[in-house]
């Protein structure tokens, strides 16, 4: 039996990654900004680390919403392409060996996103009527 079932609520679920995605990526932001929850790291404002932080919380902030989702998402899937390749693909070929997962993970979550659009549960879908 093939998973067809769920194609009825594909919409919806868009709208659910997207609140899922963001939520959990404003949370890196929340941590190096706010040291909340507490990740024991809080970098200057104006280091690359800090403004990851900003783009982070502020981008996170934006998609769990879904405003100006396309946008918000595309600069965050070069964030993460970003953060892969300067923190991470230096320590190895092999994300699983050199902490790149998530960044990755992340990278192409957000690419989709950019493609996909919002969902029809969004501050875009509202604006649009």
């Amino acid at each position: 039996m093939a998973m067809t079932f769920l194609s009825r609520f594909q919409p919806q679920l868009l709208s659910v990654f997207r609140i899922m995605a963001a939520l959990l990526l404003l949370q890196h932001g929340s941590s190096k900004l706010f040291d909340f929850p507490p990740a024991g790291m809080t970098p200057p404002i104006t280091s690359i680390y800090g403004i990851a932080g900003i783009l982070e919380l502020v981008g996170g902030l934006l998609l769990a919403i879904g405003l100006f989702t396309r946008p918000v998402a595309f600069i965050l899937s070069g964030l993460m392409a970003a953060a892969y390749f300067i923190a991470h693909a230096p320590q190895g070929f092999y994300p699983l060996l050199n902490g790149g997962e998530l960044a990755a993970l992340y990278c192409f979550a957000f690419l989709y996103l950019a493609a996909a659009g919002p969902g029809p549960w969004s501050a875009d879908a509202a604006r649009k009527g």
